[in-house]
């Protein structure tokens, strides 16, 4: 099977911590499996499901839902909210076993990056200030920022050419 047949058919999500000067926020990100491209995120004072179910309506709303949705198995993923919104949509749903976050691999890999590369050079005071940086961060990995496995190209235009390459005859509007 051609690598361009496989974009947009897995997307995988996670949340992890952003600390501040006092105390810290949550962030969720959702991902496409195999161009690496981060298609939504949100920042969250609480673990809520909420935010990752905004988060979740976006990337459908911009990109199309996926076949399936990879995640851990934490409360936001299992909750009644997120997966009605999958089911509804037809995405099939994916969960990682107890202990095993090998199987999110990219999406833990791009959390601990970011915080690597943003957070952690950075002592936010306010919720604002951290959602600042972590939009001009994403903004730099999905455009910029090289990618050994896409050949050297950032994730975005691996998946703006897989989007190409699989749907020659439609208009894109690319909006992310």
């Amino acid at each position: 099977m051609k690598w361009s047949h496989l974009f947009g058919q897995v997307w995988c999500s996670d949340i992890t911590y952003l600390p501040m000067r006092r105390g810290f926020l949550y962030l969720v990100a959702i991902m496409d499996w195999h161009t690496r491209k981060v298609l939504a995120w949100r920042i969250s004072n609480t673990l809520e499901a909420d935010f990752c179910v905004e988060a979740l309506n976006e990337a459908i709303h911009k990109f199309g839902p996926p076949e399936i949705m990879n995640t851990d198995q934490g409360s936001q993923f299992t909750s009644f909210a997120w997966t009605d919104r999958l089911r509804r949509t037809g995405v099939r749903i994916s969960m990682d076993g107890k202990g095993r976050f090998l199987d999110n691999i990219f999406i833990e890999r791009l959390l601990r990056t970011l915080k690597y590369e943003c957070v952690y050079l950075h002592a936010w005071e306010t919720g604002s200030e951290a959602k600042a940086g972590i939009r001009k961060w994403m903004t730099f990995y999905n455009h910029q920022r090289p990618h050994s496995a896409l050949g050297g190209r950032p994730p975005a235009v691996v998946y703006w050419m897989r989007k190409d390459e699989t749907q020659p005859d439609q208009q894109v509007q690319r909006v992310a």
